[in-house]
């Protein structure tokens, strides 16, 4: 009988399309693929290892996955990042595997069902694996089938496809881009995921062909920075001339696109989100701070002014248009006087979504040699009061759209009686998972993946109630 492995995915949806393009690879090597663990001979855990919170939930899913009895394999960012360290400290994960195990996950995952060892790797710094000169990294990978130095996302070769959808519904991520060239104080990602590598354009257009041939009706292009799509295939422009491309693909309604830098957020692109017929009107910014002071330490750009400029320069053009953040607090060195400018920012920025972190030590970054710690209990404090002020705002944000007409993608349908009365979904202006829903009334004879126009009548916090028009 042909083995059988099932998925369990955490953390951000790139880690969603690197368990796709695994399952792909599998699938291809004849395993089947089960939504079950009673059905499975082993259990990939693709882990996330972002911050302490979900390196500790990583763990207890691995954990639990050795209770089940079934063979136990990690995946992802916490495995790449410690390794040899973390098969020590896990017996019970019978195997760890890099980002350059991926090309091989089946031989590797034979290895482990047959009980054999699968020695884990020494963890690396993987920007120092291609060249610092973005234009010279794609020569680099150019023919060699990127996947070969273990990016994520990078199958090689023209126009492939390698996904394996493991959730249905109207939505799907898909991967622009894999790595980060910026160096944020705080952020290890870099180190473990590598240096910024743009996705051929063709290759993310066959990407969205397919799943629209999937039912698929939205596509969410992530990666670690959007915004710097295209630099190294020589075209800072590339992703405004893909945009309307992807848009254009035949079933696809939506395209949104998640993680822009303010720093980069040239005009052009402004004008493309936000003017395109078929793209989302809608700004995932990484502001992380309002404070140039602190901004500065953190090795970001911008400042209070610059990015209220900025917001305002979006709703020129689209009025309507969604525009959320994260932000951290209690930052090295961060005073009251930080804390109330970001305060002001946040109360004139009128955010959709703000999701607010306590800063914590990460191994291995700039910020964890700084001087200046704020005491955790003033970080738990000043967690507090932000998130306290962001659920207010983005509570007042939401009523704000009452009145407005938005175009709801339906997800899910509330049937009453045989006879479909409600749905749920989200609007332009709501992303997958992180934006607050849609929910219709009266919304009798509509499907999931439709797309309908609806006046919105009210609001619970960030979600939204609307009826068709």
């Amino acid at each position: 009988m042909s083995p059988s492995v099932r998925f369990v995915t955490l953390g951000c949806a790139r880690n969603d399309v690197d368990s796709e393009e695994l399952a792909a690879r599998l699938s291809r090597a004849g395993w089947v693929i089960v939504d079950d663990t009673d059905d499975a001979d082993a259990v990939v855990v693709n882990t996330c290892g972002f911050v302490e919170s979900a390196k500790r939930d990583s763990i207890d899913v691995l954990l639990e996955a050795h209770d089940t009895g079934r063979k136990v394999v990690a995946v992802g960012c916490l495995a790449e990042r410690y390794g040899e360290q973390l098969a020590r400290d896990l017996p019970e994960a019978d195997a760890v595997l890099s980002f350059d195990d991926y090309g091989d996950i089946a031989g590797r995952l034979e290895q482990v069902l047959a009980g054999d060892t699968v020695q884990p790797h020494q963890p690396r710094d993987r920007r120092t694996l291609l060249p610092v000169t973005p234009v010279r990294r794609r020569e680099a990978l150019s023919g060699s089938g990127a996947v070969d130095v273990g990016i994520p996302g990078h199958a090689g070769g023209p126009q492939s496809v390698l996904r394996h959808r493991l959730a249905g519904g109207p939505v799907a991520p898909v991967k622009l881009a894999s790595g980060c060239d910026r160096r944020c104080a705080f952020c290890a990602i870099p180190s473990f995921r590598g240096s910024f590598v743009s996705r051929q354009p063709d290759d993310v257009l066959a990407d969205t062909e397919w799943l629209a041939a999937q039912g698929v009706r939205e596509v969410v292009l992530v990666s670690e920075n959007s915004t710097s799509y295209g630099k190294d295939l020589g075209d800072l422009r590339a992703l405004e001339k893909l945009l309307p491309q992807l848009a254009a693909v035949p079933g696809i309604s939506r395209v949104r696109v998640s993680y822009l830098q303010p720093a980069e957020l040239r005009p052009s692109l402004v004008e493309t989100l936000a003017g395109t017929e078929g793209v989302a009107a809608y700004f995932d910014l990484s502001f992380q701070h309002a404070s140039a002071d602190v901004l500065r330490r953190m090795r970001r750009f911008g400042d209070r002014e610059r990015f209220l400029a900025l917001l305002s320069s979006i709703r020129d053009i689209a009025p309507q248009a969604g525009c959320r953040s994260n932000v951290i607090v209690g930052f090295p060195g961060e005073t009251r006087d930080d804390v109330d400018e970001l305060t002001g920012f946040l109360e004139a920025a009128r955010l959709d979504a703000i999701g607010v972190f306590g800063y914590s030590d990460e191994d291995g970054t700039e910020a964890a040699g700084l001087s200046g710690k704020v005491r955790r209990d003033v970080v738990a404090r000043r967690l507090a009061a932000v998130t306290d002020l962001a659920e207010e705002l983005t509570a007042q944000r939401a009523e704000d759209r009452i009145g407005e007409v938005v175009e709801v993608l339906v997800e899910s349908l509330d049937p009453a009686d045989g006879d479909v009365t409600g749905a749920e979904g989200r609007a332009e202006h709501q992303a997958p998972e992180v934006d607050g829903t849609t929910r219709l009334i009266a919304a009798k004879g509509v499907a999931v993946g439709d797309v309908v126009r609806a006046r919105v009548v009210a609001a619970d916090g960030v979600d939204l109630v609307a009826e068709p028009v």
